[in-house]
C-alpha cells in the first residue's frame, strides 16, 4: 500500500473546498496518523463494550429485557467491525491490533474498565455512555472530513439512539418506585461522573488538535461533554434525581458542582469528592493503568482467536 504524498497544506485545500478525503491518495502523513488514532479509540470503544454489557445483561430481569440486551451487544460488535475494517483500508494490521494488543495498550473509556453488577447499572450505561457514543459519534457523522467513515456512520447513528432510549425508558419506568429508585440512584452516582471524564482531558490540555484542524470531528472536548450533559442532565433532574451539576444561565452552560476531576475508588465504585479536586496528570495516571475489568474483558475477546488458532495448527 502506497504512503501518502500529500502535505498538509494540500489536504487542508482540498478540505476547504469542501471536499472529503476518500483514500490514501488524499491524505498526508499527519491527517492519516490522526485518522487512525481516532477511528482505534472508537473502534476499541464499541468492541469492549461488548464484554461489559454481556457481564450485566444476566441481570436481566426477564427473557425480553436479556434479548435487548444482546441485541445491543451484537449493535456495538457490529460498529466495532466498521472502524476496523477502516482501519484495515489504511494500512493497519488489524489483526494483530485486536487479538495480539496488550490489554494496557487499548484505547477507550475508562469507564467500561468497571464492571456493570446489576440491571440497574446496564440501563444507567445505556442511558449515559451510550448517549456519550452517540453525542461523539453524531459530531462525527455530521462534520467528518473522512468520507468512507461519514458513510459507515449513517447505520451506527440510528443504532446508537435506540441503545440510549432503552435505557430512557428503562430509568423512566422504574424511577416512581422509591426503591427501584434509590438503586438507580447508586448507580447515578458514580456512573455521572465517569460520563462526564468520557470527552476527554479538557480543552486547553487537549494534545491531538488535528482532531479539529483537519475536521476529524466538528466540536472539542468540552463543546462535547456540554452536549452530554445538556441531555443527560435534564433526564436526570426530570426523574428526580440527584446529579452534581446545574446549569448557569448567564454562562450558557452546565457547571460541575463538586470537586472535579476527583479520585475515584474503582472497587467501592466511589468517588473521593471529599479529597478535593485532583489534577488530569492524576486522571490520566488512572485511565493508563486501567480499571478491574481490563484485563478480563480483553483477554475474553482474544480467547476464542487463540482456540481457534491452535484447533487449525496455526499457532
Amino acid at each position: 500500500m502506497n504512503a501518502p504524498l500529500l502535505t498538509d497544506a494540500a489536504v487542508l485545500q482540498r478540505i476547504q473546498e469542501h471536499k472529503l478525503i476518500e483514500n490514501l491518495d488524499h491524505m498526508s502523513a499527519t491527517y492519516l496518523e490522526g485518522i487512525k488514532r481516532i477511528l482505534t479509540v472508537s473502534a476499541d470503544t464499541e468492541y469492549v463494550s461488548a464484554p461489559a454489557y454481556m457481564h450485566a445483561a444476566r441481570f436481566a430481569p426477564n427473557i425480553n429485557s436479556f434479548g435487548s440486551a444482546i441485541a445491543i451487544v451484537q449493535d456495538e460488535l457490529g460498529h466495532a467491525h466498521i472502524a476496523y475494517r477502516l482501519l484495515r483500508d489504511l494500512g493497519v494490521d488489524t489483526e494483530e491490533l485486536i487479538y495480539s494488543r496488550d490489554p494496557l495498550k487499548w484505547k477507550y473509556p475508562y469507564a467500561f474498565d468497571v464492571p456493570l453488577d446489576s440491571f440497574y447499572e446496564l440501563i444507567v450505561a445505556n442511558a449515559f455512555y451510550d448517549r456519550a457514543g452517540y453525542t461523539l459519534l453524531g459530531d462525527v457523522y455530521s462534520s467528518t472530513t473522512f468520507g468512507p467513515w461519514k458513510r459507515a456512520l449513517t447505520k451506527v447513528d440510528k443504532e446508537e439512539t435506540f441503545h440510549l432510549r432503552h435505557g430512557e425508558q428503562w430509568m423512566r419506568k422504574l424511577a416512581p418506585d422509591p426503591a427501584e429508585h434509590e438503586r438507580l440512584q447508586a448507580a447515578i452516582d458514580w456512573m455521572f461522573l465517569l460520563t462526564v471524564e468520557w470527552f476527554g482531558l479538557p480543552d486547553n490540555l487537549k494534545k491531538h488538535t488535528e482532531q479539529l484542524g483537519f475536521g476529524f470531528k466538528g466540536k472539542s472536548n468540552d463543546e462535547l461533554r456540554q452536549t452530554w450533559m445538556s441531555t443527560a442532565a435534564p433526564l436526570c433532574q426530570e426523574l428526580g434525581f440527584t446529579i452534581p451539576v446545574h446549569y448557569d444561565d448567564g454562562a450558557g452552560k452546565w457547571v460541575i458542582d463538586c470537586a472535579f476531576p476527583a479520585a475515584f475508588d474503582a472497587q467501592r465504585k466511589r468517588w473521593l469528592l471529599e479529597d478535593g479536586a485532583i489534577s488530569w496528570d492524576d486522571v490520566m495516571v488512572r485511565w493508563k493503568r486501567r480499571g478491574p475489568k481490563n484485563d478480563e474483558f480483553v483477554e475474553r475477546m482474544q480467547r476464542g482467536h487463540r482456540e481457534l488458532a491452535r484447533l487449525m495448527g496455526v499457532a
